[in-house]
């Protein structure tokens, strides 16, 4: 394996026979260099091997037939006011009518000219009582010695506007020709033949120029996957090398078992789970090295996750340096910030909210982190302006990571000298797509609910029986517990036919349960208020609390066994399992009822079902991924998923897993040469993958 050879990534406007009209459409379909050519695979084939007389041909089947052209004319059609252009070619047992509807008159007159023998292929179809092919593809044979170099298997690309199929091949022919030689797997030879691998050139080579065998698709899908194994385990040859270089930094070697650490601990009113003590034990022990920590703490919802962050904070606290919690949005960090607040605050330990829009007290509330008088600072991206600086940051918890861009992440980390990570995600990931967006971290996942939790029974209601869901509410208010009602707006709007949260807690307090208290949140309000009716609704002051997703996070009320989420079609899947995690937090069995209009899509309608059927996060996961494909089931297109040339993260996570094998097998074994290789090959091929930019 030697280094990357530059002449791969030679623009395709310098080739041969591509001209700037040319360059440009292909640019648009992604072809940018010699390399992407290469990549452009064919979608399926044509078998041309079997030529076929006219007297044999039959209106409905696709043929190949040569012919010679006896007449051709412009035609025009009165009723459909159709201008076409048309030839009868004739092969000595009958003739048959080949029609354009769009053409360029200098290209079918050269093609037309009486006497051409030409090669065609395309459907047979008839108009009145004649046979005819529209628009087939065309080749004009010189003689009869030509015949045999045009038949064979044809691979057929996707299209791109205004370049032929012919000249497709004809500039894949070329670069295999002047640049074939360049084409170097990554993995190194003796690699290649330990594992049986198919050399990457002639996987390639196979592809674009097929043989008989390759009619048969599980052929075709060896070199396939061939290829999809040499970038996914470029890939994690790149990850293991970023996860190597951050162990390889000096950070703060951290003494738990401090009076903040055991005062909590101590003070909790239930016994931590097996799985939550696992996860204390792991950070603690990664805290307590000179090697930065850079954890990713993994979990359903309601696993208890924000306990074991809390303790690694205090860890910190008990050391003298400060903790940075940023969330992606500014509902969910003051979220965490009204969860966590009472449990610092209760021992003395300092703590702030940085918001975007503080005001005047924002100078203040920056001075006061410069100068350390805060020991834990909650907030969003204002954490990483540029006016703010710490004291001594020495952990940063990071709650949904792929809501974040990386370079969101490392100005953070920046902010101290190499502070620990620990990086919580409440979103449960399918494990091929873990080892994508987390392959760089060390991970622990909590997979175990609290003791005495109860399944939570999830059903499907129509608009129309919604009324039987109230009287469901009020039996479950009866027994003294408690409900949310979860609407996807605020108030009323204009665009969107929707029922709203503001309208419907008037509706429920004086027409459905005028006997209970009925309480309204949403995200529109001061902290102040959400604090104090989240305050009252934990503290059984009231007894339905209706809102929006406001609530998707953050609150823990044992007492609340129903939640009702209206227009359930409109949310996506990984949220849906989120808001359902706010019940069933305490021993009593619990409800999620979904109520949805019969006006929904199939897609809808899959999501809703996966939720009855399950209530098992990784489960969802897989499910949603399958459903809305990796990058979107992350929310947002920051979430370090490269994209990958040939390999599906979904279909082939079986491959994914071998390669990561592959690379932390042979990683330690790559020499200098090998790993500048890998690097430069990365750096090309993914530069705006941001999620590896510390590699280089």
């Amino acid at each position: 394996m030697g280094k990357k050879n530059d002449l791969l990534t030679t623009p395709i406007r310098f080739l041969k026979g591509v001209g700037p009209k040319i360059s440009e459409q292909m640019e648009k379909k992604g072809i940018k260099s010699v390399e992407d050519l290469f990549y452009f695979l064919p979608i399926r084939y044509e078998d041309k091997r079997y030529i076929r007389k006219i007297n044999e041909l039959r209106e409905g089947e696709k043929a190949l037939v040569i012919a010679k052209v006896i007449t051709s004319k412009s035609l025009f059609f009165r009723h459909s006011r159709k201008k076409a252009y048309e030839a009868i070619v004739d092969d000595g047992t009958g003739n048959i009518s080949v029609k354009w509807f769009q053409w360029v008159s200098s290209y079918l007159r050269n093609i037309c000219r009486k006497g051409n023998i030409l090669l065609l292929s395309g459907g047979v179809s008839r108009y009145g009582t004649k046979l005819q092919m529209i628009h087939p593809e065309v080749t004009i044979l010189g003689d009869e010695s030509e015949i045999e170099n045009c038949k064979g298997i044809v691979p057929i690309y996707s299209e791109i506007d205004r370049v032929k199929q012919g000249t497709l091949r004809n500039l894949v022919k070329r670069v295999f020709e002047d640049y074939g030689v360049y084409v170097k797997s990554i993995l190194p030879g003796e690699i290649e033949k330990f594992y049986g691998f198919t050399p990457l050139y002639e996987a390639f080579f196979k592809i674009h120029f097929p043989d008989d065998d390759l009619l048969e698709s599980n052929i075709r899908q060896k070199y396939i996957q061939r290829l999809i194994f040499e970038e996914y385990f470029l890939f994690q040859a790149a990850l293991l090398m970023k996860k190597g270089e951050i162990k390889k930094g000096r950070g703060i070697s951290f003494k738990s078992d401090g009076i903040y650490y055991n005062k909590f601990k101590g003070s909790l009113p239930f016994e931590l789970t097996l799985a939550q003590e696992r996860v204390i034990r792991e950070t603690e022990h990664d805290m307590a090295h000179i090697e930065p920590m850079n954890r990713l703490l993994q979990g359903d919802v309601g696993c208890g996750k924000t306990v074991c962050a809390i303790l690694a904070a205090c860890i910190v606290v008990d050391n003298g340096y400060q903790v940075a919690f940023m969330a992606p949005t500014e509902i969910l960090a003051e979220q965490h910030y009204l969860t966590i607040h009472k449990a610092f605050e209760g021992m003395g330990i300092p703590l702030v909210f940085l918001r975007g829009n503080m005001g005047k007290e924002r100078k203040g509330v920056i001075e006061g982190i410069k100068k350390g008088e805060y020991s834990v600072i909650v907030g969003t991206h204002a954490l990483i302006q540029k006016d703010v600086n710490f004291r001594r940051l020495g952990l940063v918890i990071i709650d949904e990571q792929h809501r974040f861009g990386v370079i969101q992440r490392k100005l953070l980390k920046e902010k101290g000298i190499m502070p620990d990570t620990l990086v919580m995600t409440a979103t449960p990931i399918p494990r091929t797509l873990s080892m994508v967006v987390y392959g760089d971290l060390d991970v622990s996942v909590i997979d175990e609910i609290p003791k005495g939790r109860q399944k939570i029974w999830t059903k499907v209601f129509l608009d129309k029986d919604k009324f039987a869901v109230y009287r469901m509410i009020e039996d479950e208010l009866k027994k003294g517990h408690q409900a949310y009602i979860v609407y996807p707006l605020v108030e009323e709007s204009e665009k969107i036919e929707l029922l709203n949260a503001k309208e419907m807690a008037a509706y429920f307090r004086k027409s459905v349960f005028p006997s209970y208290r009925v309480g309204l949140l949403h995200g529109r309000m001061r902290a102040e208020e959400k604090e104090e009716i989240m305050f009252r609704f934990k503290n059984r002051e009231i007894d339905v609390l209706v809102c929006t997703t406001v609530i998707e996070v953050g609150i823990d009320v044992p007492n609340v066994t129903m939640m009702v989420i209206e227009h359930a079609e409109r949310f996506g899947l990984s949220q849906l399992h989120q808001l359902r995690g706010r019940v069933g937090r305490g021993t009593y069995p619990s409800k999620c009822v979904l109520i949805t209009s019969t006006r929904r899509t199939e897609i809808a309608t899959r999501r809703l079902k996966v939720m009855e059927e399950t209530t098992d996060g990784f489960k969802i996961a897989e499910e949603d991924m399958k459903i809305r494909g990796p990058g979107d089931m992350l929310g947002v297109r920051q979430s370090g998923i490269p994209k990958f040339r040939v390999g599906d993260i979904v279909r082939d996570g079986d491959i994914m897993t071998h390669a990561r094998r592959v690379a932390e097998e042979m990683i330690d074994r790559l020499t200098v040469d090998d790993l500048d290789s890998v690097k430069d090959t990365v750096l090309t091929r993914w530069k705006d993958s941001m999620h590896l930019y510390n590699i280089a």
